[in-house]
């Protein structure tokens, strides 16, 4: 039975104290609120705690009294929605925090007070007071902070705190009094009205863009959530960005906002904020002709500078923007952008490519990108790095793509042209008889090196050879991909970490990418055993990230790093890293959508691709998605025969339907339409209605080369198994350090 409640309301989860997890909300522009439920005592988070506004920490929380006696939050019943925090303060009291949208301003409600209230603000200094206001010193950047009783009443001071017969406080932050006080104004007249505005526009997204509702009611809270944590990150600070991640990159990195970009904001059918993010981002390219960063897009982009010092935030910008025009089907934005996918390409060719086609970098220019104190990588990935290939044919065949929508025949063949030799020259390059799987990078003396690490993924669509292929996804899984994540090395490595966080045995840098494990990796890790029919396999990995979603760290998302291994007398490693991070959440979404249910739209060509690949564990779904300026509604059966069921709305397309075991089928559809595939062991059934009225019927059986072709990918994964901790004792890192 699907839970009939208030979708904000049935996505609640009661925080047990002893778990005292992060609860996180920004406004959409410019701010978040970083709140432990219980007690701020995360040894990195806790200084982040409060409202930070541009890379400025504002104040660091606060404390609430009810007369003299300070309400303790460790004794609090917390619960999180995806608008609010409510503490409940013994059977009499309940505590309610807002952030507003689009404002740097907060609302902290107490309900049920008998006596007056008070409010002190942590780590920041009381300047004045008048009678209904008092004025604080931000703790950093040139704020002025403001705070005020929800009804206009006299305020009273005792040393730091602030005092009122009041049902609870505003606090608001501007660049001086006047604006902090107008702030206040609007709050204490339009508290209800901007209340509603928010839940509002969380209901609208989860009941339009993000709607999903399954049998399965952990996976419907756990989509919900990521979905809402999610859009969180999608701020305005310095244009239309995504945040990196919380609490201390809250600030757009342009690896990172374009590798989460597809699972932030084309699955969910965000299209206007899509492209007003490629327009914005596209204004910080490099366009200087003499820098040798000429058509690169930045590292970093936040209030205090720039920084280019990123290889692969430049290809994935380009290839998002493609994504983005196969989702919206808007090919003015192409015209639009082409010069600047022009710079990009040709400054790379100009600056950085080799006599093979190669695409050069330094060490620390990948994703992999931590150093030490004297600037000297900890994981030297130069100077061709396999996934940074990758990255690159996929820029020359995007390239190529906008070229030919464009017109530019001679760009188009001088690209397709480089992306075959890249292509050519990888498969000898990167392989070699005594290895079954991938060098994670040529050297700059042209040597492959054969660490055993995650990035080969990325890579294998430019080796023509599933064997291999099969070979290398057993072994990257069984030696990296654990239940909760995938490892940044091989744990048989000498330089393998068991744990980020060692601050007792070495820097966390050095094992940020030496064996951490990033869940962002999921992403490609679950694709990878999608494309070769391993269904059951991919969704543990899923399942295992959605339930981390709802009970551990942030709620309702994925943090930044996990251990490699859970610590002694645990069974789950600690999350560790930024308690949010873009990717990670992003990444589980793309492939749920995707993937899992095999959402694939080209809107250039009018074609749509439906692969779904649902595991046993999923009985029943509802859910939509968006193509162009229209949407699509569907549901999934599962029984005997699976029943799955699209209806058109307002889009004519072609229909590409891709059901295992059986060759594809392609059909047209009106707006309007119901599209029906009926699946048995035996037989694919497709069928296209207008209303009631059957419009046309295709079938098929299964395809013996598809069930060949399979047979090989199970024979070759057959009990393939998640990576498992090794005894510490087994590794250098940990004797050395002992």
């Amino acid at each position: 039975m699907l839970d009939q409640r208030d979708i904000l309301d049935a996505m609640q989860v009661a925080v047990p104290r002893m778990a005292n997890r992060i609860a996180s909300f920004t406004n959409k522009a410019a701010a978040y609120y970083c709140a432990a439920t219980h007690a701020a005592t995360h040894p990195e988070y806790a200084w982040f705690e409060g409202l930070n506004v541009a890379k400025n920490r504002v104040f660091g929380g606060y404390d609430l009294y009810l007369g003299n006696q300070l309400l303790d939050n460790q004794l609090a019943a917390a619960t999180v929605y995806p608008h609010k925090l409510v503490r409940q303060h013994g059977p009499a009291l309940c505590e309610e925090l807002w952030l507003f949208d689009d404002r740097n301003l907060l609302e902290i409600d107490l309900d049920g007070a008998t006596q007056p209230i008070g409010l002190q603000l942590k780590g920041v200094r009381l300047l004045r007071q008048q009678e209904d206001i008092a004025f604080f010193a931000a703790r950093e950047g040139e704020f002025m902070l403001a705070v005020a009783p929800r009804q206009p009443v006299a305020l009273r001071r005792q040393g730091e705190r602030i005092i009122a017969t009041s049902t609870g406080f505003f606090i608001a932050c501007g660049k001086d009094e006047a604006e902090a006080t107008a702030l206040l104004h609007e709050g204490q007249q339009h508290s209800a009205a901007l209340k509603l505005t928010r839940q509002q526009r969380l209901r609208e997204y989860l009941q339009t863009n993000a709607y999903l509702a399954a049998s399965d009611e952990p996976l419907t809270l756990a989509l919900r959530w990521l979905a809402i944590t999610t859009d969180q990150l999608v701020t305005r600070q310095q244009g239309d960005g995504i945040y990196a991640g919380l609490p201390w990159f809250n600030e757009y990195w342009g690896r990172d906002e374009f590798i989460a970009f597809s699972g932030a904001v084309l699955v969910t059918g965000q299209f206007a904020t899509a492209r007003r993010m490629l327009e914005s981002f596209s204004k910080f390219q490099q366009t200087d002709p003499t820098s040798k960063y000429y058509g690169r897009m930045p590292n970093i982009v936040n209030p205090s500078g720039i920084d280019y010092h990123t290889t692969d935030g430049t290809p994935r910008f380009v290839l998002a923007l493609r994504d983005y025009v196969q989702y919206s089907g808007d090919g003015e934005l192409v015209q639009q952008l082409y010069p600047v996918v022009q710079a990009s390409i040709e400054g790379a060719l100009q600056n950085w490519g080799d006599d093979k086609g190669y695409l050069l970098h330094e060490d620390n220019e990948t994703w992999m990108d931590a150093r030490d104190a004297n600037h000297v990588a900890y994981t030297p990935r130069g100077s061709r790095a396999n996934d940074i290939q990758a990255l690159w044919y996929q820029q020359l065949q995007a390239g190529a793509y906008f070229a030919a929508y464009v017109h530019d025949a001679a760009s188009q063949a001088k690209w397709t042209q480089l992306a075959e030799q890249v292509r050519h020259h990888f498969g000898q390059d990167y392989r070699q008889p005594t290895h079954d799987y991938l060098a994670d990078r040529l050297t700059q003396q042209g040597n492959p090196d054969f660490t055993l690490r995650p990035n080969q993924l990325f890579a294998l669509d430019l080796v023509a050879d599933p064997a291999f292929t099969r070979q290398v996804l057993r072994r990257t899984w069984q030696e990296l991909v654990y239940p909760w994540g995938v490892a940044t090395l091989a744990q048989h490595d000498p330089q393998f970490h068991p744990y980020h966080r060692a601050p007792e045995l070495y820097h966390k840098d050095a094992s940020y990418h030496r064996g951490t494990i990033w869940p962002w990796l999921n992403g490609i890790a679950m694709q990878r055993m999608l494309e070769a029919g391993q269904v059951e396999t991919a969704y543990q990995l899923f399942a295992n990230a959605n339930h981390q979603a709802l009970t551990l760290g942030v709620v309702g998302g994925l943090s930044e790093n996990l251990d490699a291994y859970p610590h002694p007398g645990q069974t789950w490693p600690q999350l560790t890293g930024a308690y949010l991070q873009a990717w990670s959440n992003a990444e589980q979404l793309r492939v749920w959508y995707q993937y899992f249910l095999g959402i694939r739209p080209d809107m250039p060509n009018q074609q749509l691709t439906l692969a779904p690949r649902l595991p046993a564990a999923i009985r029943q779904l509802d859910y939509r998605f968006a193509l162009g300026a229209s949407s699509v509604l569907a549901q999934y059966l599962r029984g005997t025969p699976h029943v799955h069921s699209y209806t058109f709305q307002g889009i004519a397309t072609q229909v590409l339907v891709d059901i295992f075991p059986f060759d594809p089928i392609t059909v047209a559809v009106q707006p309007g339409n119901l599209l029906k595939l009926t699946a048995t062991a035996q037989q694919l059934t497709v069928e296209v209605f207008a209303e009631s009225r059957l419009l046309s019927i295709a079938s098929a059986t299964p395809s013996p080369a598809r069930l060949a072709r399979q047979a090989q990918d199970d024979e070759a994964l057959a009990g393939v198994a998640f990576a498992q901790p090794l005894p510490l004792s087994s590794h250098t890192i940990m004797n050395a350090a002992n």
